[in-house]
Parts: structure tokens; C-alpha cells; sequence
């Protein structure tokens, strides 16, 4: 059935919902944090342990979610995204040791996030646009912040008036009722249905041939399988700038809500700073995402990191002077600019990467990703218990902040594939390969 607007469009609709859905069922555990901590007495760094055990899962099954979607495709993968998840979320409440929060927050859960949350979504969506990629995948991810102005307060909310296994059922069946049927309309490929990306007409007999974006035509031509990727500098600089980035995300994200109930803050401030930071994510993916198809992805990263690192410098001041106004800068430039990280972690892969194999790369590569936030939290909460506060865990991250973005202008997409706004530099004319 032929539809009045590209087809592409409804991929970022449901990818918008279920990152909505399912980014924020995860981001709930901070939520969840305070309370678990003081129903069982657990040490912060253990408790928190959980949360980062769902990222070595994740890092586990990442290369694998890769190798299904060359394979099956992103309905195949979405579903068992569903599964594990709601799955998880619905057996959490029957937690009474550290080890069942580790099955299901860690392993179901953790599983279950690399479907549905930024790795699942980045395996295939950006095949859908190639001059308006960043774009697209930013107003797709903005879902995240919807969800985190409606769902977080809700959680946040029954956990008050009900507990925190209440709120845990209700967001699994969340997950069940609303994902599971939409993540039916996915496509890998707008080939699979006979479109062009980014909705364009297919190419007429004798027309003009489109200007290239390749800028590096013996490195776009290879096939890229993972073993030759693996042999490059290139795949470890990704690598490297992924692990930081999702480092300084999740130390910051996990930790956050009790930093500030810590230092005299109120329950409310705390919720509120954390789904404000989301909310800011959707200007600023949206933003970013298109600034990213204008000049380029290096530098929309080293933005984003340079906000995290703003960020950790705040907190640090919010210690000595805990005032509003050092949390809207924490927020806003953890939100409006950090957040920017994901409009364009698919396109930097695929744009270097691209080809018939760029799912199982993208998610070895994502193994890395995964690592740096498992390992996030639980530094942050293990330099935590050691020293008595978070000084040292921020300072370092602030040096991570700054490592992230080196590595990515060391990976030097732009040296591989232009964006579409550098074309002109090329060669005369407009479009893309």
C-alpha cells in the first residue's frame, strides 16, 4: 500500500516509543536505587552492582543481537527485547537477595536493553537515511526524554504510594501490552520493500549520477567482515570512544538521584533532575542529529562529551555550594548537550563500516560500549564506599569525558563518508551515495 510519506517515517515512530518505554525501564533503577537500598540495608556499591551486571550481560549478548539482525532482522530482535525485558521487570518484585536482583535487573533486564534500548535501534535504522540520518535517529531517540517526563514521575509516584515492586510489575507490563505489537511494522532495509533511503525515487535509465559522499574509495569498497575490522585502528578508536561514552553516561545517570538526596536535596528535586535531563535530550538529540548531517559527527561528539564533562564539574561544585542553579547547569548540560552521544553513535559505525556485516561490527563494537557502563556505576559507587563522597569517581570521569572525544576524531569518519552538508567540498552538486 503506498503511503503519502516515506515508510522510514514509521520506523522512527515506533523506535520512538520503544525507546520511550524501554530506555526508561532501565533508567527507573535509579529510582528504584533508595528504596531497595533501604528495605535490605545492602552496600551501595553491591546494590548498584546489579544495575552494571545488566551491562556485562549486555556486553555478552551484544556481538550476538548483531549476528541476529544480519540474519533475522529487527522484529526478531525487538521481540526477544520484549520478552526479556517485561520479563525481567515483572520477576524483579520477587527480589529478597542480591542475586535475584542480579538475574533479573542484571541478566533479563541488561539482555533485554541491548534490543530495545540505543544498540538494537542503531542496528538498523540508520540503513533507512543517508542525508538526513542524524536527524532521523535523533527524533527517534528523543523518545527517551517523552518517556522520562511521563513514565519516571508515574514510577516515581507508585513507588511512594505502593512500593517499588508495584512500580517494577506495572512498568513490565508495560513493556508486554504496547511493545510487543508495534515492533511488528519494522523493516531492516528499505530495499525489503522496494524504497530508496530517505524516501528518494529509484534511480531513472540514463539520469545524472548523484554526487558521492565517499571521500575514501578504496576503504568504502571493502567488505567489511568483522574479522578485517577487528584489524584496524579505526574499530579499537570507536571502541575506546564508545566505552567512555557510555562510562561517563551511566556513572552520572545511576548515581545522580542519590547524590543530591545526599547532599540535602529533596525527593522531588531528584526526580525532577532526572527526567529534566531527558527532556533537554530531546531538543538536543534532534539538534545535534541534524547538526551532526551538517558538519560533521567528530564534532557533535566532542560537544556532547564536553558536556558531561560540565556536568561532572558541577556536581563536584554542588558539594561545597548545594544551590539550584549548579543543578540546572548539571542538567542542561548533561541533557541538552550530552545526550547528543546517541544521535550519532550508529552513524559513525556505519558510515565507516557499512555493508553486509555492519550489524554484527556495530555490535562487537557495542561489547566495548557496554563495558564502559557497567563499569560506570559500579567504580563510581566502589570510589564511593571507599572514599566517603564522589569526588575522585567525578574527576575521573571528567578525564574520561575528554579520552572519548580524542578517540572518536581519532576513528575520523568524515575521512570515510561525508555528511551531507560537507558534500560541497567534494565535488559540485548535492546528494549522496
Amino acid at each position: 500500500m503506498r503511503l503519502p510519506f516515506f515508510y522510514g517515517w514509521i520506523l522512527v515512530a515506533v523506535t520512538f516509543v520503544t525507546m520511550a518505554i524501554g530506555v526508561n525501564a532501565r533508567t527507573a533503577f535509579s529510582l528504584f536505587f533508595p528504596p531497595i537500598i533501604e528495605e535490605f540495608g545492602w552496600e551501595r556499591g553491591v546494590t548498584a552492582g546489579a544495575f552494571s551486571f545488566g551491562f556485562v550481560v549486555s556486553g555478552v549478548v551484544s556481538p550476538l543481537i548483531g549476528r541476529l539482525m544480519d540474519r533475522a532482522g529487527p522484529r526478531a530482535v525487538m521481540e526477544l527485547g520484549v520478552a526479556l525485558m517485561g520479563g525481567g521487570m515483572l520477576l524483579a518484585p520477587l527480589t529478597s537477595e542480591p542475586w535475584h536482583l542480579y538475574v533479573t535487573i542484571g541478566v533479563m533486564v541488561g539482555a533485554g536493553s541491548v534490543c530495545l534500548g540505543y544498540s538494537g535501534q542503531s542496528l538498523f535504522l540508520p540503513n533507512w537515511f543517508t542525508r538526513k540520518r542524524g536527524f532521523a535517529i535523533g527524533i527517534a531517540f528523543a523518545g527517551v526524554g517523552i518517556g522520562s517526563v511521563t513514565l519516571l514521575p508515574w514510577v516515581q509516584h507508585l513507588i511512594e504510594q505502593t512500593g517499588w515492586r508495584t512500580a517494577c510489575t506495572a512498568m513490565g507490563l508495560l513493556i508486554l501490552i504496547v511493545l510487543a505489537p508495534i515492533n511488528l511494522f519494522l523493516h531492516k532495509r528499505p530495499d525489503d520493500i522496494g524504497l530508496q533511503p530517505d524516501g528518494d525515487a529509484a534511480p531513472a535509465a540514463g539520469a545524472a549520477k548523484r554526487v558521492s559522499n565517499i571521500v575514501d574509495a578504496a576503504w568504502a569498497g571493502t567488505d567489511w567482515t568483522l574479522k578485517r575490522a577487528l584489524a584496524t585502528a579505526r574499530f579499537w578508536w570507536i571502541a575506546l570512544g564508545y566505552f567512555c561514552g557510555l562510562y561517563i553516561w551511566y556513572a552520572v545517570q545511576v548515581h545522580q538521584t542519590k547524590f543530591l538526596l545526599d547532599i540535602g536535596f529533596s525527593a522531588n528535586v531528584a526526580v525532577w533532575a532526572l527526567g529534566v535531563v531527558s527532556l533537554l535530550g530531546i531538543p538536543g538529540q534532534i539538534l545535534l542529529g541534524h547538526l551532526s548531517d551538517r558538519v560533521g559527527r567528530e564534532w557533535i561528539w566532542a560537544a556532547s562529551c564536553a558536556g558531561f564533562a560540565i556536568c561532572f564539574v558541577a556536581l563536584m561544585a554542588l558539594k561545597f555550594q548545594p544551590s539550584l542553579w549548579l543543578v540546572y547547569v548539571m542538567v542542561f548540560t548533561q541533557g541538552a548537550l550530552g545526550y547528543g552521544l546517541t544521535s550519532i553513535m550508529g552513524a559513525v559505525v556505519f558510515e565507516i563500516f557499512q555493508g553486509r556485516h555492519q550489524g554484527s561490527i556495530f555490535g562487537t563494537i557495542m561489547l566495548a560500549a557496554l563495558a564502559g557502563g557497567a563499569a560506570g556505576p559500579w567504580l563510581t559507587g566502589f570510589l564511593y564506599d571507599r572514599a566517603g563522597d564522589y569526588t575522585l569517581a567525578f574527576a575521573i570521569a571528567i578525564v574520561v569525558s575528554g579520552l572519548s572525544a580524542f578517540a572518536i576524531w581519532q576513528a575520523a569518519p568524515r575521512k570515510v563518508r561525508a555528511v551531507a552538508g560537507r558534500l560541497h567540498k567534494l565535488q559540485p552538486g548535492t546528494g549522496a551515495e
